[in-house]
């Protein structure tokens, strides 16, 4: 028995010498004073030695094991100071530190901020609707009826009875119905389509505006339109109204600026005209007012609708519309 815990013992210290890990030392207790460690074996074997043999063996027995909780602990402590020095000597406090990076606004958001800005400086309120519209705010109040040619161009996602709106334009008869005039707003926000490509996505951003008062005439759409281009687009921008169609406006109009890109020589971007087609607008149809009891004979107004990708990517020179929602953070790090 005293041979067997000398070369217990032995091999033991053997062991605790040579290891310089904590894992190894957890593997060392195991092996020795463990459930199944060759001392507590040993101390399970004391049942069947014989009354002399057991006080010879046990005050042996429990002196090692003693010995070897205590070296046990002291090799941790070392362990441990080792560590904690080695962290410390791998930190170089001359190093100049890590800058942590901070998020900013998404293209878009940034645009239509300013152009909400824009807007409010010329006394427009903000107004916000649902996204998911009834057919008849969407269309009928709109006088777009359902055998209407305007809807095969608004293609779009219905949820049952409801579809996800097309336009922002919706927002003018919620807000009509519950103001009476005058009065000024524009809506900002998500509107849905079917159209996926270079230029269209399925979900973009448009600002709809619209104005209501005595008195209202075109002149007046214009004032507002060129103020609000010459702003984003800078003083010296040249402006067009083009003849045009929307059920909603009588009479509506195009509005175009010169080509941001080739100053209006003609470029890629402006399929070689030299202007860019902006936004539509136009007097609001008396029609409209049908639908939310405005008096045609004593109020009138405008309206006009705008993307606002659209003015990111003349603004920022971005060719392809997907890129503002492929979260691709080498395109967004750019803004």
């Amino acid at each position: 028995m005293t041979d067997t815990l000398q070369d217990i013992r032995t091999d033991f210290e053997t062991r605790l010498e040579t290891l310089d890990r904590e894992e190894d030392l957890r593997q060392v207790k195991a092996d020795f004073i463990g459930k199944k460690g060759r001392v507590t074996l040993m101390m399970k074997e004391l049942k069947s030695l014989t009354p002399e043999e057991k006080r010879q063996a046990g005050p042996a027995l429990n002196q090692l094991k003693n010995h070897i909780e205590s070296a046990l602990q002291e090799k941790a402590h070392e362990l441990k100071s080792r560590a904690s020095k080695n962290r410390a000597g791998a930190f170089d406090l001359t190093l100049p530190g890590r800058k942590s990076t901070t998020g900013h606004l998404h293209p878009v958001t940034q645009v239509m901020e300013e152009l909400i800005g824009i807007f409010s400086g010329m006394g427009f309120n903000v107004e916000e609707g649902p996204q998911i519209e009834s057919d008849y705010y969407n269309f009928e109040a709109l006088n777009i009826p359902k055998d209407h040619p305007a809807r095969d161009m608004q293609d779009t996602f219905y949820i049952g009875d409801k579809v996800l709106r097309t336009h922002t334009s919706p927002v003018q008869i919620h807000v009509m119905e519950r103001q009476p005039p005058p009065l000024r707003i524009i809506a900002p926000g998500k509107v849905y389509r079917c159209d996926s490509d270079v230029s269209h996505t399925p979900m973009f951003h448009q600002i709809e505006g619209l104005m209501v008062d005595h008195n209202v005439k075109f002149s007046d759409l214009k004032g507002v339109i060129e103020t609000f281009l010459k702003e984003v687009f800078g003083a010296n921008v040249k402006v067009r109204f083009r003849p045009s169609f929307f059920p909603f406006t009588c009479p509506s109009a195009e509005v175009d600026i010169q080509c941001v890109m080739c100053t209006g020589s003609g470029c890629r971007t402006c399929g070689q005209t030299g202007w860019l087609e902006i936004l539509g607008a136009g007097m609001v149809d008396p029609a409209v007012f049908g639908f939310v009891d405005y008096d045609p004979e004593e109020w009138s107004g405008f309206a006009f609708g705008l993307g606002i990708e659209r003015i990111a990517m003349l603004k920022f020179g971005i060719n392809d519309i997907r890129l503002y929602f492929e979260n691709d953070i080498r395109f967004l790090h750019q803004f």
